[in-house]
């Protein structure tokens, strides 16, 4: 499965320090879910998905639509 939780972070011009103090998670076990090295817990990809305003579908790259409004 391709996360797209990197794309994200990028997209919002944001480093993954910022998304790892969001999330209250260390720098490095986020940097480690990015590149998929660590499963994210599933409660840190709903958490994310609403902080981006995308589907949680979309997140884990399930759909290309970010939204349900997007159909």
């Amino acid at each position: 499965m391709k996360l797209r939780i990197r794309d994200m972070r990028e997209d919002s011009d944001l480093t993954q320090k910022e998304i790892a103090d969001y999330l209250m998670c260390d720098n490095s076990l986020y940097a480690k879910y990015e590149r998929n090295e660590r499963e994210i817990p599933l409660k840190l990809v709903v958490k994310l998905a609403e902080y981006y305003g995308v589907s949680v579908d979309y997140l884990v790259g399930i759909t290309s639509i970010k939204s349900r409004h997007e159909q």
